[in-house]
């Protein structure tokens, strides 16, 4: 014998599962200066400090490898509101020389003046 489960009860299973599987971002660890680059090889971020205006997290930052050589690079992340803090996602960055283009896994969250630094 099959039992019916209503549509409703489905879409609170699924809802409560998404939000038991959403990141606490008030526990990531506050932002450092320098910090490791997550495409590795020893590469540190210098003066990474996003701010947010017209729904984008911005900033220049400088990327800095073991040999000393800098890259100078911009930013440009998705700002979306969630809880009671901005979650800078999707980031794509660029060389300010216009040599080099990428994306980053990385994310930050910002609220009450903190930032956060995904560890992924």
């Amino acid at each position: 014998m099959r039992h019916a489960v209503p549509f409703s009860l489905i879409a609170i299973m699924f809802t409560t599962a998404g939000a038991a599987a959403q990141d606490d971002f008030e526990r990531w660890a506050p932002l450092k200066d320098p910090f490791p680059s997550t495409g590795g090889g020893g590469i540190m971020i210098h003066d990474y400090d996003p701010v947010v205006a017209d729904g984008k997290c911005t900033t220049n930052f400088r990327a800095i490898a073991p040999n000393g050589t800098v890259y100078r690079n911009a930013i440009t992340f998705e700002a979306v509101e969630t809880q009671g803090g901005v979650l800078c996602t999707n980031g794509n960055w660029r060389s300010l020389d216009g040599g080099a283009t990428g994306t980053t896994p990385f994310r930050v969250f910002i609220k009450g003046g903190v930032k956060r630094g995904s560890a992924d």
